[in-house]
């Protein structure tokens, strides 16, 4: 597992209110080379004023590389935006390409998750925020939730390889460029000390760093002493994961959790709920967001270790897909993400009561355990390999 590095300035970047001015204006000050990886990059208002941006670098000689995940971005990119970034110069591929629902293919839901942009390898973004703008949501209810950082400091070189070797592997592996530097690949310049954060990025693949996110939350929460306040959008943790909160309940550490009210995707939200009354009976607190579509992925633990990112805590982020986070070990960084998390508690979401959880109907209880074993099937059928069929009850 990656070490701390002190040295850091991470920004915390409040939806794409704050994310998408400061990433713009990122991109219109690179000299020498964009990196961009993304689930989604959409053909809307927001995402067309970042195509512009990148397209006007490309246009200054700025080598500018986008990849975005070839099922995550299906629906919401346009032939039009795809040609217009080729056409001035930008770099364009996708990873795994979409896969029709009648085609079977094992491991089909191994997608690219993560959110990171690189620019001259000095200045990173990491987080959970797509290529989308707020509003661009089911219904269009008000604009979703979630959270970015600005990176500046000695983890930026960590991201500008993580992104550099991917852009090589998916040319290598695609055909495009067999010939691209692959084997071959330089590490980045040291980046020098900006500020006075210590932090490090942590990343999920099918390789070396397989459970790397999960035990960086697992070793922040076995060490837990007052407070583990976790947001997140897709919450079905597995066995160890809900072992290691109740413990920390049981403790006496006050476990809060921020997740989805909204139904965005029925199957997804109906199973998260099998777990919760384990969860309530522990000890841990749960709270719904209805308010808006809380799309968001950090924790604070003990004011002092934070986490933003691209990782849910479910099956698809933490074993399957490619996710990458950012944590941080500092009071005040902690403290501005954890008062930003309260206030969305405090402007939008239920307190669930453990009585009325355990009185729901047998009606609810049969679907929602049926979602679960359902969404369970599914991912041991079309997500794991055969590595990882051991894992999937936990």
């Amino acid at each position: 597992m990656r070490r701390f590095l002190p040295g850091n300035r991470i920004t915390l970047l409040r939806n794409g209110t704050e994310y998408f001015p400061a990433l713009r204006a990122a991109i219109a000050a690179a000299r020498a080379e964009i990196y961009l990886e993304c689930y989604i990059f959409a053909a809307d208002v927001t995402g067309l004023s970042i195509a512009e941006a990148l397209q006007a670098a490309a246009a200054r000689g700025v080598a500018v590389h986008v990849l975005v995940d070839g099922w995550g971005a299906k629906n919401f990119l346009s032939p039009y935006l795809i040609d217009s970034l080729r056409a001035a110069g930008v770099k364009f591929a996708k990873y795994r390409p979409e896969v029709a629902p009648w085609q079977f293919r094992t491991r089909r839901l191994r997608r690219l998750h993560r959110k990171l942009v690189s620019i001259d390898a000095e200045v990173a973004f990491v987080g959970g925020i797509n290529i989308i703008d707020d509003m661009n949501t089911p219904g269009h209810v008000p604009p979703r939730i979630d959270f970015a950082v600005r990176v500046e400091g000695p983890i930026v070189p960590a991201v500008v390889y993580t992104m550099r070797y991917l852009w090589s592997f998916i040319q290598f592996a695609q055909m495009k460029d067999a010939g691209d530097a692959l084997f071959q690949l330089p590490p980045p310049p040291p980046a020098h000390r900006a500020g006075d954060q210590t932090g490090k990025l942590v990343i999920r693949d099918n390789l070396r760093n397989r459970r790397e996110i999960e035990q960086a939350y697992l070793a922040a929460i076995h060490n837990a002493r007052s407070e583990i306040l976790i947001a997140n959008a897709y919450f079905l943790p597995g066995v160890r994961f809900r072992h290691a909160l109740a413990a920390a309940a049981e403790r006496g550490v006050h476990v809060i959790l921020l997740l989805q009210g909204r139904v965005e995707y029925v199957l997804l939200h109906y199973a998260s709920r099998a777990l919760y009354g384990q969860l309530l009976a522990a000890g841990v607190e749960i709270h719904e967001h209805h308010q808006s579509f809380l799309h968001a992925k950090v924790a604070v633990i003990d004011r002092r270790w934070a986490t933003v990112g691209s990782s849910n805590i479910d099956p698809f982020s933490l074993m399957m897909s490619r996710e990458a986070n950012i944590v941080v070990r500092n009071a005040d960084f902690a403290e501005e993400l954890r008062r930003e998390v309260r206030r969305i508690m405090e402007d939008g979401a239920l307190k669930l009561a453990p009585a009325d959880w355990k009185n729901r109907s047998a009606v609810h209880k049969a679907a929602v355990w049926a979602a679960y074993g359902f969404v369970r099937f599914t991912m041991g059928v079309f997500g794991y390999g055969a590595e990882d069929r051991l894992h999937i009850g936990e």
